[in-house]
């Protein structure tokens, strides 16, 4: 009695431990995640266009992911994401992203993405616990700078438009094939429980005071864009 107690005991505070472990591991990335907004339209003429980022559903952004090789397949990263609702934008949703062709970036341990999802249809893949870009989501690298050219099709070529940041330079990205899925461990970090996506992305799930830094960044890039004109 006394040992299972002890085990019980164990167990209890071993789950404390990797729970504040994958929280704080999550307010990490919500933070990071924010300071890459930040830093990418402080510099507007070599940013996401305002076009880009008024026309958005949702915005996702996977901070400093490890990479490596020529051309590469991603070892697999941990990003954030937030999309519109009626009464602004939604608590961020936790996600995976691994595989994929991501071109030639050679030599580069490091690099930021950013998911501008267009759509609706991009967003309720966005709903789901698994989907491939490029296969179950029509995909492009982004267009760059302070405006988006008015003879571009940007709007209609892709669902999902991806960018990446790289030793300081920033450029649409070509992201074929990668994985994009649930993340449930922090999910459950950060909400006490594996919350769906659904309820998330949809505004029924208020906010954790540890999203701030990830929501007010995508709150002021359209508001930074405009004050750099």
């Amino acid at each position: 009695m006394k040992k299972a107690f002890l085990l019980a005991a164990l167990l209890s505070l071993t789950n404390i431990a990797w729970a504040g472990s994958a929280r704080e591991a999550t307010d990490d990335r919500l933070q990071h995640a924010g300071e890459v907004l930040h830093e990418i339209m402080a510099a507007p003429d070599k940013g996401i266009p305002e076009e880009v980022l008024e026309h958005a559903k949702c915005v996702a952004v996977v901070p400093h992911m490890i990479k490596g090789g020529f051309v590469f397949g991603a070892e697999g990263g941990r990003g954030v994401a937030t999309c519109r609702t009626a009464n602004g934008w939604s608590a961020p949703l936790f996600f995976t992203i691994t595989g994929g062709s991501w071109g030639l970036q050679i030599g580069v341990e490091g690099v930021d993405l950013v998911l501008i999802i267009q759509n609706e249809r991009g967003m309720q893949k966005l709903l789901s616990s698994k989907f491939e870009l490029g296969a179950d989501a029509s995909v492009a690298a982004g267009p760059v700078g302070r405006h988006a050219s008015a003879d571009t099709d940007w709007k209609l070529n892709a669902e999902i438009l991806t960018y990446s940041r790289a030793r300081g330079v920033f450029a649409g990205l070509t992201l074929d094939g990668a994985a994009i899925r649930h993340d449930e461990d922090s999910t459950r970090a950060v909400y006490g429980r594996n919350v769906p996506n659904s309820r998330i992305l949809r505004g029924e799930i208020p906010p954790p005071h540890a999203a701030n830094p990830f929501l007010n960044a995508v709150r002021a890039v359209k508001v930074q864009a405009r004050a750099a004109e």
